[in-house]
């Protein structure tokens, strides 16, 4: 199968590039032929030249209408086209017949900052109504500019049909799922199909054996890590270390609150992340958003590590299958101080681990998201060659 793979890569590179590339790795080694059709923003004075574009940019339309009469994949699959591909490549792959599939790695479609998080709290605001809503909040990057682009993008989709012309979606949990549902895109175009992660292998040594707790997180406000500082204070865990493996933009800050017995590391790359979760007793995933997944809590899982997770959205998901007490409440200090206290735990920690390791074997391994992905390019294959991509996907979608 030849299999065009459109994203829109990040500036910092995060979990959603980390997906694409595995999932071009996958197939590739599958035997499938993967084109890319890749693109960085700019930065600097051309940044908002681009940003303009956004809602609609006719030369990347044009581009790659040339480019698919000159080879036509047998499929589609759109990752991210926020900002410089911008929706026009749907029209462009949808009128030359290409088979379009979607992954919703984010809100971006409904929700002007992609995160259905605003001054410190979830929002829904926009999900089923206006995404004008985020130009009064300033929902893009504080801006009330920027988001005017950002709400015109979702508007002018919804208003020309455009999500209407992909033949299937791919949502890696149920609560993505829900969330499009309730926006008004149909039930029936969306399979939940979760991001797998590669397997590091067996364990030399049970987690108990390790003192490490570890957190791979973006350090942003979203992600719950002031909560996690306090009540790690809260929970006295003199006896275990307490590593924060990432980056972002409260850095300094977060770690010069940080108590004894935090340590920061900054940016690893992948190789010394696995290393790392072979090596560690627990992975906490605090967040305080509404996350599409818990691929760090995937990837723990594939290393025999339990992890402890807020209850929310996709986290809530991939950690509840070990039990619901590896669940705490988001933001709540006093019940993951409760929680934290509990990884002393040793054989706690080893049956989890090994639940952990199984449910990973179960639903998470490459194999089977290589089988999950093939079938959805089939589905969107077959609805194409029959027509059925017609029907509308999104014929509930408020207009902006």
């Amino acid at each position: 199968m030849k299999v065009l793979q459109v994203h829109n890569q990040y500036a910092l590179p995060g979990g959603e590039d980390s997906v694409v590339e595995a999932e071009a790795r996958l197939l590739a080694d599958a035997g499938h032929q993967i084109d890319a059709l890749r693109v960085r923003n700019p930065g600097g004075a051309r940044a908002a030249a681009a940003l303009a574009g956004a809602p609609w940019n006719p030369l990347r339309g044009a581009e790659l209408r040339a480019r698919l009469r000159e080879d036509r994949p047998d499929v589609a699959h759109m990752h991210n086209t926020w900002f410089s591909l911008s929706s026009s490549i749907v029209d462009a792959l949808a009128d030359a017949g290409v088979p379009i599939v979607m992954t919703l790695h984010n809100y971006r479609l409904v929700c002007g900052n992609a995160l259905l998080f605003r001054d410190g709290a979830v929002c829904t605001d926009c999900v089923g109504d206006s995404p004008w809503h985020a130009v009064r909040h300033g929902c893009y990057r504080g801006s009330r500019a920027q988001s005017a682009v950002a709400a015109a993008t979702i508007a002018l989709a919804a208003r020309r049909g455009t999500w209407q012309r992909v033949a299937r979606f791919l949502a890696p949990s149920e609560f993505v799922r829900d969330v499009y549902v309730a926006a008004g895109f149909a039930p029936e175009r969306i399979t939940v199909k979760p991001h797998s992660a590669a397997d590091p292998g067996p364990r030399t040594l049970p987690p108990s054996t390790s003192r490490r707790v570890l957190c791979l997180s973006r350090l942003a406000p979203e992600k719950g890590i002031d909560t996690l500082l306090d009540a790690w204070r809260a929970a006295g865990c003199d006896d275990l270390e307490l590593l924060l493996v990432g980056d972002g933009p409260r850095y300094a800050e977060l770690a010069r609150r940080a108590p004894e017995g935090v340590r920061f590391t900054g940016w690893l790359p992948a190789d010394q992340v696995r290393a790392l979760l072979l090596h560690s007793r627990a992975v906490v995933a605090p967040t305080e958003c509404y996350e599409t997944f818990g691929m760090t809590a995937v990837e723990a899982m594939a290393a025999g590590v339990p992890v402890l997770a807020s209850d929310i959205a996709g986290p809530a998901e991939v950690a509840g299958e070990l039990g619901s007490e590896w669940l705490a409440p988001p933001g709540d200090v006093p019940c993951w101080a409760d929680a934290l206290a509990r990884l002393r735990d040793d054989a706690l920690i080893d049956a989890a681990g090994q639940r952990a390791r199984d449910s990973y074997l179960r639903r998470y391994a490459e194999d089977n998201g290589l089988r999950s992905l093939l079938a959805s390019y089939q589905d969107a294959i077959e609805s194409v060659r029959c027509g059925h991509h017609t029907e509308l996907s999104g014929s509930r979608h408020k207009k902006g």
